[in-house]
């Protein structure tokens, strides 16, 4: 009888104690529903004052410019994405801009060509010490540089899309596919190396021939298998010439609205949408098409996760002054910019020294930053490239920062 009723005892406690389990369980449930529900709401009271402060940035902007489209994605430490856009795709009138809109992302396409050769090297097809010389004898005036060096933008190469006739030839015909070697041709072969630091398409053109020589294979399949491909993110694309017609579809159109002196050549494409026309001229150096959304998950793995090993992170990472061309740790208050492997690092007084890129196309410009102490990063697409001294594109980071500083999500 003993054992029978402490038996019974037994069963009364484990009834008893699956029911605190059960109300514990319940209670946990609704706690996190409800933090669930915090939190979504906090999110959408921060992606309506973004979509606000690009509805305002259009409003000011949208004519100095000549932008109708702006689209941002903010990636924070939680893993949450805060994705909006505003305005319309088209110059004057159009459909409503949404995050699934793609903008061309021009020169944040270097880092990607970067790191193609960082994994050529990791598969000892070449290494990124070697000379141009060793892999393209046909520029004997070059044959010293380093394929590091074409990187970080230390040759004194000239870029060929500062060249009048190469400006003309694109402009004749938009539709053109340039070879790289074509867009070489357009530099003085004989332009002596010099150790200063020259913004330089001419070095991806370069390192773009040297991989594919490297490697025995197209561009286009070392880019989108060696590096694309292993991020898995969506909406990332490289084709060097005419994108498909369906990615076309969802990309804003892009105006050229720039008529300096500088880009005489370009003159019959001021005011004109760059949408349709080929890539071929920006190649490995600024080809590629993406969303917001897709950048700023690439700088997150870019600078955090696993496309890169730590070895290969701090070699794309080690910087230059792009005032002296010298080695540099940091960027700082005296020595506000720098450049390493296709990537770039700015110190600007309140947020310090952090990340960034700002890509430009004929018709477009896509931002990314990554804040390491705050690790947030941000990314944003606007649909031009504006006229001298009317890019504000810096003061719209600042914007941003400010309301996730109101949040309490920047620090």
């Amino acid at each position: 009888m003993e054992d029978v009723r402490g038996l019974t005892q037994n069963v009364g406690r484990m009834r008893t104690m699956y029911r605190l389990l059960a109300l514990g369980a319940f209670l946990s449930l609704v706690c996190s529903a409800s933090a669930t529900a915090a939190t979504s709401a906090a999110t959408t009271k921060v992606a309506t004052q973004l979509k606000a402060d690009l509805q305002a940035y259009l409003a000011s902007r949208g004519a100095p410019e000549h932008i109708s489209a702006a689209s941002l994605s903010v990636s924070l430490p939680d893993g949450r994405f805060i994705d909006v856009a505003a305005g319309t795709d088209a110059y004057g009138g159009g459909a409503p801009v949404t995050p699934a809109n793609l903008f061309q992302i021009g020169s944040n396409t270097k880092a990607f060509t970067a790191i193609v050769a960082l994994k050529l090297q990791a598969q000892h097809k070449l290494t990124i010490d070697d000379t141009v010389g060793k892999w393209l004898p046909q520029y004997p005036a070059w044959k010293a540089a380093t394929i590091d060096r074409l990187f970080d933008m230390t040759t004194g190469i000239p870029t060929y899309d500062d060249s009048f006739d190469m400006q003309r030839d694109y402009s004749r015909n938009p539709v053109r596919d340039f070879t790289p070697a074509e867009l070489i041709a357009y530099v003085d072969p004989k332009s002596p190396l010099k150790h200063v630091w020259l913004y330089s398409n001419t070095g991806y053109a370069l390192a773009e021939m040297i991989e594919e020589k490297a490697a025995g294979k197209s561009f286009t399949d070392l880019i989108r298998d060696m590096v694309i491909a292993p991020t898995g993110i969506k909406d990332l694309y490289y084709y060097p010439g005419v994108y498909p017609a369906e990615l076309r579809a969802r990309t804003v159109q892009g105006y050229f609205y720039n008529p300096t002196p500088e880009n005489a050549g370009f003159k019959p494409m001021v005011g004109k949408s760059q949408r349709d026309y080929s890539l071929s001229w920006a190649g490995a150096a600024g080809a590629m098409v993406a969303t917001p959304h897709a950048v700023a998950a690439w700088a997150r793995d870019l600078y955090q996760g696993s496309v890169l090993t730590t070895a290969e992170r701090a070699r794309m990472e080690r910087l230059v002054s792009q005032k002296t061309a010298d080695p540099i740790a940091d960027t700082s208050a005296s020595d506000s910019r720098g450049f390493g492997l296709g990537l770039a690092k700015l110190y600007m007084p309140g947020l310090g020294s952090f990340w960034f890129y700002e890509g430009t196309t004929l018709g477009y410009r896509v931002l990314h930053a990554y804040f390491p102490k705050e690790n947030v990063v941000l990314a944003f697409g606007l649909n031009s490239q504006p006229p001298d001294g009317h890019n504000n594109a810096g003061q719209l980071v600042q914007t941003i920062v400010n309301t996730l500083k109101a949040n309490g999500l920047f620090h």
